[in-house]
Protein backbone atom coordinates (compact mmCIF):
# COMPACT_ATOMS: atom_id res chain seq x y z
CA UNK A 1 0.00 0.00 0.00
CA UNK A 2 1.65 3.35 -1.10
CA UNK A 3 2.17 5.43 1.97
CA UNK A 4 1.59 9.20 1.51
CA UNK A 5 5.11 10.01 3.12
CA UNK A 6 6.40 8.21 -0.14
CA UNK A 7 5.07 10.58 -2.54
CA UNK A 8 6.95 13.88 -0.95
CA UNK A 9 10.68 12.66 -0.57
CA UNK A 10 13.01 14.24 -1.72
CA UNK A 11 16.51 12.66 -0.15
CA UNK A 12 19.45 14.38 0.46
CA UNK A 13 22.35 11.93 0.84
CA UNK A 14 24.97 13.31 3.10
CA UNK A 15 27.35 10.25 3.06
CA UNK A 16 28.00 7.65 1.29
CA UNK A 17 30.99 4.62 2.42
CA UNK A 18 32.11 1.17 1.78
CA UNK A 19 33.45 0.21 6.06
CA UNK A 20 35.21 -3.19 6.45
CA UNK A 21 36.07 -4.20 10.19
CA UNK A 22 36.60 -7.31 12.11
CA UNK A 23 35.52 -5.96 15.14
CA UNK A 24 33.06 -4.08 17.09
CA UNK A 25 31.69 -1.44 13.99
CA UNK A 26 29.14 1.73 13.45
CA UNK A 27 28.27 4.71 14.68
CA UNK A 28 26.49 4.54 17.93
CA UNK A 29 24.16 6.97 17.47
CA UNK A 30 23.38 9.83 14.35
CA UNK A 31 20.68 12.69 13.64
CA UNK A 32 19.99 11.47 10.16
CA UNK A 33 19.32 7.94 8.38
CA UNK A 34 21.39 5.24 8.39
CA UNK A 35 20.92 2.79 5.30
CA UNK A 36 23.42 -0.32 5.55
CA UNK A 37 23.53 -3.21 2.94
CA UNK A 38 25.80 -6.50 4.42
CA UNK A 39 28.04 -7.64 1.76
CA UNK A 40 29.66 -9.62 3.72
CA UNK A 41 30.12 -11.64 6.99
CA UNK A 42 27.72 -11.76 10.07
CA UNK A 43 27.49 -9.23 12.81
CA UNK A 44 25.06 -8.56 16.08
CA UNK A 45 23.37 -5.05 15.31
CA UNK A 46 21.63 -4.01 18.55
CA UNK A 47 18.85 -1.30 17.73
CA UNK A 48 17.47 0.37 20.92
CA UNK A 49 18.54 -2.42 22.76
CA UNK A 50 17.10 -5.19 20.41
CA UNK A 51 19.76 -7.69 18.98
CA UNK A 52 19.09 -8.68 15.43
CA UNK A 53 21.50 -11.80 13.77
CA UNK A 54 22.72 -9.49 10.52
CA UNK A 55 24.19 -11.36 7.29
CA UNK A 56 24.91 -10.92 4.07
CA UNK A 57 22.19 -9.65 1.87
CA UNK A 58 20.28 -7.99 4.92
CA UNK A 59 19.65 -4.14 5.15
CA UNK A 60 19.37 -2.12 7.73
CA UNK A 61 17.02 1.09 7.92
CA UNK A 62 18.01 3.26 11.04
CA UNK A 63 16.03 6.35 11.70
CA UNK A 64 17.34 9.29 12.82
CA UNK A 65 18.67 9.24 16.75
CA UNK A 66 18.05 5.28 17.07
CA UNK A 67 21.04 4.01 19.44
CA UNK A 68 22.62 1.03 17.60
CA UNK A 69 25.51 -1.00 17.93
CA UNK A 70 27.00 -3.31 16.00
CA UNK A 71 29.62 -6.00 16.66
CA UNK A 72 30.90 -8.75 13.90
CA UNK A 73 30.42 -12.28 14.94
CA UNK A 74 32.13 -14.30 11.82
CA UNK A 75 35.65 -15.13 11.08
CA UNK A 76 35.32 -13.00 7.81
CA UNK A 77 35.57 -9.14 8.34
CA UNK A 78 32.31 -7.47 8.05
CA UNK A 79 32.01 -5.28 4.98
CA UNK A 80 29.19 -3.04 4.97
CA UNK A 81 27.85 -0.43 2.43
CA UNK A 82 26.58 2.60 4.06
CA UNK A 83 24.22 5.54 2.98
CA UNK A 84 23.43 8.67 5.46
CA UNK A 85 20.43 10.25 4.48
CA UNK A 86 18.06 12.91 5.47
CA UNK A 87 14.52 11.92 3.80
CA UNK A 88 13.96 15.66 2.63
CA UNK A 89 16.19 18.42 1.77
CA UNK A 90 16.87 21.07 4.10
CA UNK A 91 18.82 23.85 3.46
CA UNK A 92 20.24 24.24 7.20
CA UNK A 93 20.67 20.08 7.54
CA UNK A 94 22.16 19.90 4.47
CA UNK A 95 25.21 21.64 5.86
CA UNK A 96 25.99 18.94 8.49
CA UNK A 97 28.89 17.31 7.55
CA UNK A 98 29.59 15.27 10.85
CA UNK A 99 27.11 12.46 10.85
CA UNK A 100 27.77 10.97 14.77
CA UNK A 101 28.16 14.67 15.98
CA UNK A 102 24.84 14.75 18.35
CA UNK A 103 24.33 17.98 20.07
CA UNK A 104 20.79 20.25 21.07
CA UNK A 105 20.36 21.61 17.55
CA UNK A 106 20.91 17.94 15.71
CA UNK A 107 18.40 16.30 18.31
CA UNK A 108 15.53 18.21 17.01
CA UNK A 109 14.38 16.06 14.78
CA UNK A 110 11.98 17.50 12.04
CA UNK A 111 8.16 15.91 12.24
CA UNK A 112 8.72 14.78 8.31
CA UNK A 113 11.97 12.71 9.02
CA UNK A 114 10.25 10.69 11.19
CA UNK A 115 7.85 8.81 8.76
CA UNK A 116 10.03 5.88 8.95
CA UNK A 117 10.31 5.42 12.85
CA UNK A 118 7.43 2.75 12.81
CA UNK A 119 8.87 0.80 10.07
CA UNK A 120 10.81 -2.82 11.00
CA UNK A 121 14.29 -2.09 10.65
CA UNK A 122 15.44 -5.24 8.37
CA UNK A 123 14.86 -6.36 5.05
CA UNK A 124 16.77 -9.50 3.49
CA UNK A 125 17.53 -9.30 -0.45
CA UNK A 126 17.13 -12.23 -2.98
CA UNK A 127 20.50 -12.57 -4.70
CA UNK A 128 19.32 -11.30 -7.83
CA UNK A 129 18.14 -8.32 -6.21
CA UNK A 130 21.68 -8.05 -4.65
CA UNK A 131 23.56 -7.63 -7.98
CA UNK A 132 20.92 -4.73 -8.81
CA UNK A 133 21.54 -3.38 -5.14
CA UNK A 134 25.54 -3.18 -5.41
CA UNK A 135 25.49 -1.75 -8.67
CA UNK A 136 23.31 1.45 -8.09
CA UNK A 137 25.22 1.89 -4.77
CA UNK A 138 28.50 2.01 -6.22
CA UNK A 139 27.20 4.46 -8.65
CA UNK A 140 26.12 6.54 -5.73
CA UNK A 141 29.49 6.56 -3.78
CA UNK A 142 31.55 6.71 -7.32
CA UNK A 143 29.07 9.91 -7.90
CA UNK A 144 29.19 11.52 -4.57
CA UNK A 145 33.24 11.13 -4.54
CA UNK A 146 33.65 12.65 -7.94
CA UNK A 147 31.49 15.85 -6.38
CA UNK A 148 30.00 16.83 -10.07
CA UNK A 149 27.84 19.41 -10.31
CA UNK A 150 24.69 17.17 -10.69
CA UNK A 151 25.74 15.00 -7.39
CA UNK A 152 22.64 15.83 -5.53
CA UNK A 153 20.10 15.02 -7.89
CA UNK A 154 21.72 11.54 -8.87
CA UNK A 155 22.35 11.10 -5.23
CA UNK A 156 18.59 11.74 -4.69
CA UNK A 157 17.36 9.56 -7.52
CA UNK A 158 19.67 6.43 -6.17
CA UNK A 159 18.23 7.20 -2.69
CA UNK A 160 14.78 6.59 -3.77
CA UNK A 161 16.25 3.21 -5.81
CA UNK A 162 17.83 2.05 -1.96
CA UNK A 163 14.59 2.91 -0.14
CA UNK A 164 12.45 0.81 -2.92
CA UNK A 165 15.14 -2.53 -2.34
CA UNK A 166 14.90 -1.83 1.03
CA UNK A 167 10.91 -2.00 1.29
CA UNK A 168 10.63 -4.91 -1.53
CA UNK A 169 12.61 -7.05 1.11
CA UNK A 170 10.46 -6.29 3.92
CA UNK A 171 7.94 -9.27 3.00
CA UNK A 172 8.95 -12.34 5.28
CA UNK A 173 11.11 -9.91 7.14
CA UNK A 174 9.22 -9.19 10.30
CA UNK A 175 9.87 -12.58 11.37
CA UNK A 176 12.78 -12.45 12.47
CA UNK A 177 12.23 -10.87 15.50
CA UNK A 178 15.19 -9.55 17.31
CA UNK A 179 15.78 -9.94 21.53
CA UNK A 180 16.01 -7.28 23.96
CA UNK A 181 19.48 -7.16 25.03
CA UNK A 182 19.82 -8.13 28.92
CA UNK A 183 20.98 -5.36 31.04
CA UNK A 184 20.19 -2.87 28.06
CA UNK A 185 19.71 0.16 30.68
CA UNK A 186 23.00 0.24 32.07
CA UNK A 187 24.56 -0.31 28.67
CA UNK A 188 22.59 2.42 27.24
CA UNK A 189 23.22 5.11 30.18
CA UNK A 190 27.23 3.82 30.24
CA UNK A 191 27.45 4.28 26.51
CA UNK A 192 25.69 7.39 26.12
CA UNK A 193 28.03 8.64 28.90
CA UNK A 194 30.73 7.33 27.02
CA UNK A 195 30.02 9.13 23.85
CA UNK A 196 29.22 12.63 25.47
CA UNK A 197 32.62 12.25 27.86
CA UNK A 198 35.53 10.61 25.26
CA UNK A 199 37.14 13.79 25.12
CA UNK A 200 37.89 13.58 28.94
CA UNK A 201 41.32 11.80 28.93
CA UNK A 202 40.75 11.00 32.98
CA UNK A 203 37.38 8.86 31.67
CA UNK A 204 37.84 5.31 33.09
CA UNK A 205 35.87 2.19 33.77
CA UNK A 206 35.48 2.81 37.37
CA UNK A 207 33.88 6.84 36.62
CA UNK A 208 31.73 5.25 33.37
CA UNK A 209 30.14 2.31 35.96
CA UNK A 210 29.60 5.13 38.62
CA UNK A 211 27.72 6.87 36.52
CA UNK A 212 25.48 3.86 35.24
CA UNK A 213 24.62 3.02 39.08
CA UNK A 214 26.46 -0.31 39.22
CA UNK A 215 29.62 -1.82 40.09
CA UNK A 216 32.68 -1.76 37.96
CA UNK A 217 33.02 -5.42 37.47
CA UNK A 218 28.94 -5.71 36.73
CA UNK A 219 29.53 -3.04 34.19
CA UNK A 220 32.30 -4.91 32.45
CA UNK A 221 30.39 -8.59 32.60
CA UNK A 222 27.48 -6.60 30.19
CA UNK A 223 29.80 -4.77 27.99
CA UNK A 224 31.49 -8.65 27.76
CA UNK A 225 28.49 -11.07 27.84
CA UNK A 226 26.30 -8.26 25.65
CA UNK A 227 28.70 -6.60 23.11
CA UNK A 228 31.04 -8.94 23.24
CA UNK A 229 34.12 -5.72 23.82
CA UNK A 230 35.48 -4.59 27.35
CA UNK A 231 34.33 -1.00 28.28
CA UNK A 232 38.18 0.32 27.66
CA UNK A 233 38.38 -0.32 24.08
CA UNK A 234 34.48 0.43 23.40
CA UNK A 235 35.76 3.91 24.57
CA UNK A 236 39.10 3.56 22.43
CA UNK A 237 36.50 2.93 19.70
CA UNK A 238 34.88 6.04 20.09
CA UNK A 239 37.51 8.38 20.28
CA UNK A 240 39.23 6.73 17.02
CA UNK A 241 35.89 7.02 15.37
CA UNK A 242 35.85 10.90 16.11
CA UNK A 243 39.14 11.23 15.66
CA UNK A 244 39.19 9.72 11.85
CA UNK A 245 36.29 12.43 10.86
CA UNK A 246 38.94 15.20 12.52
CA UNK A 247 41.67 13.98 9.73
CA UNK A 248 39.52 13.60 7.37
CA UNK A 249 38.17 17.06 7.30
CA UNK A 250 41.95 18.53 7.42
CA UNK A 251 42.47 21.72 9.89
CA UNK A 252 43.76 20.38 12.53
CA UNK A 253 47.20 19.05 13.72
CA UNK A 254 47.56 15.48 14.84
CA UNK A 255 48.99 16.17 18.08
CA UNK A 256 45.27 18.73 18.85
CA UNK A 257 43.51 16.07 17.40
CA UNK A 258 44.64 13.55 20.15
CA UNK A 259 44.16 15.94 22.90
CA UNK A 260 40.51 16.84 21.60
CA UNK A 261 39.38 12.97 21.34
CA UNK A 262 41.05 12.30 25.01
CA UNK A 263 44.45 10.89 24.63
CA UNK A 264 46.95 11.44 27.03
CA UNK A 265 49.52 11.46 24.42
CA UNK A 266 50.29 11.95 20.61
CA UNK A 267 52.04 8.64 21.21
CA UNK A 268 49.76 6.63 23.25
CA UNK A 269 46.80 8.08 20.19
CA UNK A 270 49.13 7.28 17.36
CA UNK A 271 49.66 3.29 19.02
CA UNK A 272 46.38 2.98 19.36
CA UNK A 273 45.15 4.48 16.06
CA UNK A 274 47.56 1.52 14.37
CA UNK A 275 46.20 -0.95 16.29
CA UNK A 276 42.73 0.34 15.46
CA UNK A 277 42.85 0.86 12.18
CA UNK A 278 45.45 -1.22 10.92
CA UNK A 279 47.55 2.17 9.88
CA UNK A 280 48.97 4.81 11.46
CA UNK A 281 46.81 8.74 11.48
CA UNK A 282 49.44 10.44 8.82
CA UNK A 283 48.68 7.21 6.23
CA UNK A 284 44.98 7.81 7.18
CA UNK A 285 45.21 11.22 6.31
CA UNK A 286 47.18 10.62 3.07
CA UNK A 287 44.72 7.84 1.92
CA UNK A 288 41.68 10.41 2.56
CA UNK A 289 43.09 13.70 1.35
CA UNK A 290 41.08 12.72 -1.78
CA UNK A 291 38.17 12.97 -0.29
CA UNK A 292 38.35 15.03 2.91
CA UNK A 293 35.07 17.67 3.45
CA UNK A 294 34.47 20.82 3.45
CA UNK A 295 32.91 22.03 6.80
Amino acid sequence: MMEAWMNTISPHVRLVKIVKSSSLSGEWIDFDHVFTYIEQGEADFVLNGVKYLAKEGDLFLMPPLLPHIIRTTSDVPLIQYIVHFDLHYDEIRSGWKETGLINEQTRQVPEREKALDAVFPVSHLRKVDRIDLKRRFLLMQKNFLDEKSNRDLMGKAIGIELLYFFLKGQNGSNEQEGKMTKGWGVLEKSINFINECYADAGLDNVTISEHAGVSTNHLSFLFKEQLNITIHKYLTHVRIEQAKVKIIEGHKTLTAIAEEVGFSSIHLFSRSFKTTVGITPSQFFAAHSTIRKDV
